[in-house]
């Protein structure tokens, strides 16, 4: 329970810290490229994506609840809870209830899914974008194309970093699964 625990925070961490990377990176060049201004890039850059990273974090887990609630009943829920808890419930049952272990990080299932996230996450980075380059440019125009562009940009980053971690989650859960029925 300990080591899943461990697991599933360090696996958090990582996906969230590899996220503020990119963002940092991202963010850093399209407001040199809208600016052509170093310093205005490198303080868009770096405090834009603090504030990313937070709102990125709380998006991922109302999408991993959103998605919890589709899968199960508050009933099936609490059931699984419990029998998790007394450890009731095989390592097989957990996969199969999970589809995984540790947070899902709301691994959407269908296109659909995939689209309305990755939109929900655009509004979202939008308002936090323009936001903040308001607050460090003064200029309504520069922070609406920065909020405009920079979203945009991040969003296909998103997108990709998000399917690369889902690949990473269920090559684990795969290689777990393995060693429990081997």
């Amino acid at each position: 329970m300990v080591r899943t625990l461990i697991s599933t925070a360090r696996r958090l961490a990582l996906k969230i810290a590899s996220y503020g990377v990119m963002h940092l990176v991202v963010a850093i060049l399209v407001a040199f490229a809208i600016t052509r201004d170093w310093r205005l890039a490198l303080a868009v850059g770096v405090v834009e994506p603090f504030f990313q990273t937070i709102a990125y974090s709380i998006h991922d887990r109302v999408w991993h609840r959103i998605e919890r609630r589709k899968r199960l009943s508050t009933v099936e829920e609490a059931a699984e809870a419990f029998t998790a808890r007394l450890q009731i419930m095989a390592p097989e049952e957990q996969t199969r209830a999970h589809g995984h272990h540790g947070h899902s990080h709301a691994l959407p299932r269908s296109f659909k899914q995939i689209a309305l996230k990755s939109v929900t996450y655009g509004v979202m980075h939008f308002v936090v974008a323009v936001s903040v380059a308001f607050a460090l440019t003064g200029d309504w125009r520069v922070a609406l194309t920065i909020g405009i562009v920079e979203p945009l940009v991040q969003t296909v980053f998103f997108t990709a970093h998000d399917r690369i971690w889902t690949r990473i989650e269920a090559r684990k859960a795969k290689r777990a699964a393995e060693m429990a029925s081997a």
